[in-house]
């Protein structure tokens, strides 16, 4: 049987997985998610003997169902290959108590590569199924790391564009200089005045402005998207939570069956959902740990029911989670209302209109998996410090917002139990937040002396990705407002 994907906001929308991927976003500004979470259909035992690669097209022939095994496989050869710096693609380093699954070997040092290294692959693939002709722009916002992964997936790329909003003064230097040195004549990169959360709903409303899509059509184009909306985002990202297990299963760190808890450093949600997808897919996962920074909204809506953007938007040192408005908590909204469609609108509807909305208490309890706390900045610091110089590994400051939540967890509730803490980005793509915490002095040098420490510290190579940027052009120096950004595409597009 063909798994299909259905929209979170109208029930009568049904598509295959090459036309959600394609689409990126369903029509009325709903999200697709299978129709039935498939389960496991090899045992963790044979997985625990698969390489990445192996192990992802296992899971990815559950839910693109659509595909063929050779389409697959070729997608899955085309992006995990020596883009990645470790054999292992994902390896797990323990550190004080811990297992840091460390995502971020890819070409763009952070765990968004996991996903986007396949999604352009996926994206042809699903354009030659449905016999599209014309060119896919592939319309992004960025927090700061999904910008630079998808132009380094998509650069290049027969028959697509890609643009990239980012909010020109809440990315980091590494972030931002990854992001405008970008190579490639489909490119384009444009900082706005503004945060993450205006450029993603300035993003969303050209998707669901009709006129413009009409307007596109005419001159040969369609949008997608490359941010985790995409349903080919979200599935690739199951995949590194089943390794992982299946790692400490091959490492016997693990018995088989036994549970596992997993912190992830929470944005926009979506990786999260992909551990949430995983548990019902029979992964033995307890606990979902959900660890927000100073930007709480998460943390208020799992201790509270409601969920509340009215509140300030805090620029802090890890700025891929500055978020206010986490877009993928719908598809996990939308499941905790009973996969209704209509009453999962009428949520969406208030946060647009009041910028909040207030779950069921029956919604309520259905939120028992996870977990949510938050770490402040002087605490993201400390948990940097303290684990380098306990044990000479040093993380980055969203994975140090979850090895802090993870603390405060075990505090609350004395759980001892084998745990993953999701380590989404190289502590290289923040080395000033990171050296700053870990020795004050080091703030007077500037961007890449700091690099540099860093590596001698940590006693890790500098990364080919920051290498790269050291005497790198500036490309792109557009900067607008958060109203002028669809002129913007239309003269990009010509």
């Amino acid at each position: 049987m063909e798994l299909q994907y259905v929209s979170t906001r109208d029930a009568s929308e049904v598509v295959s997985a090459s036309q959600a991927i394609l689409k990126g976003l369903a029509n009325g500004g709903g999200l697709f998610v299978p129709t039935s979470i498939p389960k496991l259909d090899v045992s963790l035992q044979d997985l625990s003997k698969m390489s990445y690669q192996e192990v992802a097209y296992e899971i990815l022939k559950l839910y693109l169902s659509d595909f063929t095994e050779e389409e697959l496989k070729t997608c899955i050869a085309r992006a995990y290959d020596d883009k990645f710096d470790t054999e292992e693609i994902a390896p797990m380093v323990y550190a004080d108590g811990a297992y840091y699954l460390e995502l971020f070997h890819g070409s763009t040092i952070a765990f968004k590569d996991m996903a986007l290294s396949i999604l352009p692959h996926l994206m042809i693939t699903s354009a030659r199924k449905n016999n599209v002709t014309n060119e896919i722009v592939i319309l992004t916002a960025t927090s700061g790391d999904t910008g630079k992964a998808a132009l380094a997936g998509f650069a290049g790329v027969e028959g697509t564009k890609i643009i990239v909003f980012y909010p020109k003064d809440g990315v980091s230097p590494i972030q931002k200089q990854q992001m405008v040195t970008q190579v490639g004549d489909n490119t384009l990169v444009v900082g706005i005045n503004g945060n993450f959360d205006q450029a993603q709903t300035g993003v969303k409303k050209m998707f669901a402005d009709e006129a413009m899509a009409k307007e596109l059509a005419e001159a040969g184009y369609q949008f997608s998207s490359a941010n985790s909306i995409n349903i080919g985002r979200l599935v690739p990202q199951i995949v590194y939570y089943v390794y992982a297990y299946t790692r400490l299963l091959a490492n016997e760190r693990i018995e088989e069956g036994e549970k596992i808890n997993v912190v992830v450093p929470t944005g926009n949600f979506g990786n999260i959902l992909a551990a949430f997808y995983a548990k019902n897919m029979g992964l033995p996962i307890d606990k979902l740990i959900c660890a927000s920074n100073e930007n709480k909204v998460l943390y208020d809506f799992f201790k509270t029911g409601v969920y509340d953007k009215n509140r300030e938007f805090v620029l802090t040192n890890s700025p891929s989670m500055d978020i206010l408005i986490s877009s993928n908590l719908e598809r996990l909204i939308y499941r905790i209302a009973g996969e209704d469609a209509s009453k999962n609108a009428q949520l969406m509807k208030l946060l647009t209109t009041e910028g909040k909305y207030e779950i069921t208490p029956e919604m309520k309890e259905k939120l028992a998996d996870f977990y949510g706390n938050f770490t402040s900045e002087a605490e993201t610091a400390e948990v940097i410090r303290n684990l380098y110089e306990k044990t000479g590994y040093v993380i980055d400051t969203h994975t140090a917002v979850a090895s802090g939540v993870y603390e405060q967890y075990k505090k609350d509730t004395g759980d001892t139990k084998a745990t993953v803490i999701a380590s989404t980005a190289s502590p290289f793509k923040f080395a000033r937040s990171v050296m700053g915490a870990i020795d004050e002095a080091c703030l007077d040098m500037e961007d890449f002396a700091l690099v540099d420490k860093l590596s001698e510290i940590a006693n890790v190579e500098v990364p080919k990705a920051v290498e790269e940027i050291r005497s790198a052009e500036v490309r792109h120096k557009m900067v607008c407002e958060v109203d002028e950004m669809p002129q913007v595409v239309r003269d990009f597009l010509k």
